[in-house]
């Protein structure tokens, strides 16, 4: 990737997901995911982390916090957290964090959604972490919350990521638990497959 400007970024979507009864929801904001895979992203260089939510009452939320960290009392008293909560962007929809991430580079914006299921047709790690060796080719990893991102959404993508694989069948990972693996892949350049 180019030293001077980073062509990946995160997007958390709360919507649309599917509850554990595949019903299309609105899920809340978590404090720790939102610090968490803020925290990740600006380790590996990210330099936007995406919180989407239509809910208003939320992105109020997620304002409040990240404010929090950002001047006053949290800014000083913890200049590391500061740091990371820097690159987040509160978005309404997924739209909204598309065109924000677009107006820093020339090509289009092409999503990259993951998942816990396997899907036919995905990408593997290695692969997609090639294709952000093209520097001027920006990407957006999609996170779901909930029990996933809807499967219209998995349709309108560019590309699918392989889920990450655990050691049994059991494969329920947090969503930031999942993000700081997949960064750590693709920024750092360790696969499962490479193992």
């Amino acid at each position: 990737m180019a030293a001077d400007r980073v062509n990946l970024a995160i997007a958390l979507l709360h919507y649309p997901v599917y509850n554990k009864r595949r019903e299309v929801v609105t899920t809340a904001l978590t404090n720790l995911d939102l610090h968490d895979i803020a925290r990740s992203s600006h380790t590996f260089g990210l330099e936007r982390f995406y919180i989407v939510t239509p809910s208003a009452e939320q992105r109020n939320l997620a304002q409040r916090i990240t404010g929090h960290w950002q001047e006053g009392w949290g800014a000083d008293y913890n200049p590391d957290r500061r740091d990371a909560l820097s690159i987040v962007r509160v978005c309404n929809d997924l739209e909204s964090a598309v065109n924000d991430l677009q107006a820093a580079f020339a090509k289009p914006v092409k999503t990259i959604i993951t998942g816990a299921a396997q899907r036919r047709d995905s990408i593997t790690f290695p692969v997609l972490r090639q294709m952000l060796s093209e520097p001027d080719q920006p990407y957006l990893l999609l996170l779901g919350t909930g029990w996933g991102l809807t499967d219209e959404c998995f349709a309108a993508a560019d590309h699918v990521l392989e889920p990450i694989a655990g050691a049994g069948e059991y494969n329920h990972l947090s969503v930031r638990s999942a993000a700081a693996i997949m960064l750590d892949r693709l920024i750092s350049g360790c696969s499962q497959n490479e193992k």
